[in-house]
């Protein structure tokens, strides 16, 4: 197992950064950033995008706009240090760091503050451009950036940025009353556009790897926003953040392979946090790319990872893979370690129930899957481990999130469920995870840094299994050999 090296507190030099946030959700940061990611990337500049939260939609756009891996901050699941020592890593050697916000600056899943989009800019030192959607609104749109500004301490709002106006009057009336009345720079103005507010349907619904205008969009996004913005005076902000913060490097050296771990990546499959499938190679797992629509069979693989996605949009074709999903089912009654979430969890079941039709699926998990309309379960998550498995002890205590249609139904008693809930929905919202064999499927999605013991216990148990299935064959073969002697 891979360990980290020794690592002190120091202050880590830390490029200009800044964080696009905005008074609510729908707002139109997403679409903000992405435009901002691209323009610098166009300028010649290497942007690192951050999205505070859990999240797989927008990191995905970002990633693509960037042209680099979008990296999610959050506090909930992340220990401080970690959150911090991940920055400080995965911003290294950028001209400059992009962090995206969630939902409104201030909003929390704690009480006192901690873990909103401002604790957040506040513990990386990093400005914030505030996007404030300014539909029929003139000089109440000082009254709403004043409040931002003075509602906690310490949070350095240091420009506006003023989203879907409707004309150069407009325009005058709001940006005097911000410039006037709160002494704040409006960075930029950005028109009403039908064609964007189709692009952020896009954005909002699927991962950019779906979408094979992608491409296009991301750069129709960026033609449309980008010439409204200030990209001068936005460069300028984001290098008013201090050179250094104080943290510390957190590196982990890769452990030679000594495992292969098939990871499901395809338009179904989609949602991995690269922390996840990095944390798997710094503890040995040398990772293959498997598509469950166009596969017919696994590769020679140790172990299984199958992430999130939507695999009720490509139900019909992933029924139409039954050879896949026929391999897959014996390889984990023949024990091959797997580690599925949510999306992975559905496809694992005997079938999906959606829009009045039924799919064939793996059936290693001995329930259906029904899609509803409305959220089964939505938002932050902590378990305890309930029984001993050979991936937590009991009692061990996980913090993830889940958002998921979907609930189980029509299932063989008893299921073996490996945790038990203190908070979120899960299978129930008593209990979440299912345990069969080398197999733990569940709806919690987790994230390497809030769980680091993950991935050195999945590497353990696939070498384990791997080595022990290696020892039997050679027996077997050695009794062979030995009865064709006599």
């Amino acid at each position: 197992m891979a360990t980290p090296n020794t690592n002190h507190q120091t202050l880590v030099q830390a490029p200009p950064r800044l964080m696009i946030a905005a008074p609510q959700g729908r707002s139109g940061k997403t679409t903000i950033t992405i435009a901002l990611a691209r323009a610098l990337r166009n300028r010649g500049l290497s942007v690192q995008p951050f999205k505070k939260g859990p999240d797989y939609i927008d990191p995905s756009w970002l990633r693509l706009a960037a042209g680099t891996d979008c990296f999610n901050l959050d506090s909930f699941f992340m220990p401080e240090d970690a959150l911090l020592s991940s920055f400080a890593h995965r911003s290294r050697g950028a001209d400059i760091a992009l962090l995206e916000g969630a939902m409104g600056l201030f909003d929390s899943p704690e009480a006192d503050g901690k873990g909103s989009a401002a604790w957040l800019a506040r513990m990386l030192q990093a400005p914030i451009i505030l996007v404030v959607n300014a539909e029929r609104m003139t000089r109440s749109v000082a009254a709403l950036v004043s409040g931002f500004q003075h509602f906690e301490p310490g949070t350095r709002l240091a420009g506006v940025i003023l989203n879907h106006v409707s004309g150069p009057r407009h325009v005058e009336k709001l940006r005097d009353a911000v410039e006037r009345l709160c002494a704040m720079p409006v960075l930029g103005a950005v028109p009403r556009d039908s064609a964007l507010s189709i692009a952020e349907r896009h954005l909002g619904l699927v991962p950019s790897g779906e979408k094979e205008q992608a491409e296009s969009i991301v750069e129709a996004i960026c033609d449309k926003v980008a010439t409204h913005l200030n990209i001068d005076a936005i460069v300028a902000t984001a290098q008013q953040a201090p050179e250094h913060f104080i943290s510390e490097l957190c590196r982990i050296p890769a452990a030679r392979p000594t495992s292969r771990i098939g990871v499901v990546t395809d338009r179904a499959f989609s949602f991995y946090y690269p922390e996840n499938l990095e944390a798997l190679q710094e503890a040995g797992a040398d990772l293959v790319s498997i598509d469950a629509l166009s596969d017919h069979a696994l590769p020679k693989i140790d172990g299984l990872y199958i992430g999130g996605g939507f695999p009720e949009l490509y139900a019909a074709e992933l029924e139409a893979n039954e050879r896949l999903r026929r391999d897959i089912a014996r390889r984990i009654e023949n024990g091959l370690p797997t580690y599925a979430e949510c999306a992975g969890l559905m496809y694992l079941c005997r079938a999906i129930r959606w829009q009045g039709r039924r799919y064939e699926m793996v059936g290693a998990v001995p329930a259906e899957v029904e899609i509803s309309k409305r959220p089964q379960g939505h938002g932050y998550v902590e378990l305890e481990t309930a029984v001993d498995n050979p991936w937590f002890p009991p009692g061990f205590v996980l913090r993830g999130h889940e958002f998921h249609h979907s609930k189980l139904i029509a299932a063989d008693p008893p299921l073996t469920t490996a945790y038990t809930l203190r908070r979120g929905h899960g299978i129930d919202g008593r209990v979440d995870g299912f345990l069969y064999k080398n197999l733990l499927a569940s709806y919690t999605h987790l994230h390497a840094l809030g769980v680091p013991q993950w991935a050195p216990a999945f590497v353990s148990l696939v070498a384990r299994i791997s080595s022990k299935q290696s020892r039997e064959e050679g027996s077997y073969g050695s009794m062979s050999r030995l009865q064709g002697r006599t």
